[in-house]
């Protein structure tokens, strides 16, 4: 069963799915798709042409704009922020040039990062609190700064993988006992 805040807005037409939890100030636009179990913390917004997965979580005073796509598993860390035209400009209308976002299945995007339009993040990949991710991130990259840099790669249970950037190497998470293989700067899951 959906649960929604009373002080939340959800517009006629959204669509959500069962087990979805919508808290206090939330704004749901008419188009929005958000699939099941979810949770949209206080203060949210979600706008028209926006797409969540399953399972997602979207933290306080997060603003999901137009021509984002969040897949399952997802996490938005508190107050990050997605962009969606790149050159904005208050008297000149950019409606039709928004930048479609992509943020792949399990991925992390930590407190106050900034996501710029146009991008996408790969599976699995975590983005440090803070960051400002203007390109697009590989699956299982760890990204921190700004701009964000990639300085490591993180398992799906959520830990620093002992992985070089490039080469080639294989390690096992000592959580699950998973084992990632990097190849030409790709890091995959392999069991």
């Amino acid at each position: 069963m959906m649960q929604v805040h009373a002080t939340a807005i959800v517009d006629d037409g959204a669509e959500i799915g069962e087990g979805t939890r919508i808290w206090h100030w939330v704004h749901i636009c008419s188009g929005a798709v958000i699939g099941r179990e979810c949770s949209l913390g206080q203060n949210v917004f979600v706008g028209n042409r926006v797409k969540i997965g399953n399972n997602v979580k979207v933290q306080n005073n997060v603003s999901v704009y137009d021509n984002v796509t969040l897949e399952d598993d997802v996490f938005c860390g508190p107050s990050m922020v997605f962009t969606n035209v790149y050159n904005p400009r208050s008297a000149v209308s950019r409606k039709d040039e928004y930048r479609n976002t992509v943020v792949r299945r399990g991925a992390t995007l930590g407190a106050n990062c900034t996501i710029v339009c146009g991008t996408t993040i790969g599976r699995f990949a975590f983005v440090g609190a803070g960051a400002v991710v203007n390109r697009d991130v590989p699956d299982y990259a760890l990204m921190v700064g700004v701009p964000a840099r990639h300085i490591g790669w993180m398992s799906e249970f959520g830990e620093r993988l002992d992985l070089p950037l490039h080469g080639a190497a294989e390690v096992e998470c000592k959580h699950t006992g998973d084992l990632y293989r990097l190849v030409n700067g790709r890091v995959s899951k392999v069991s």
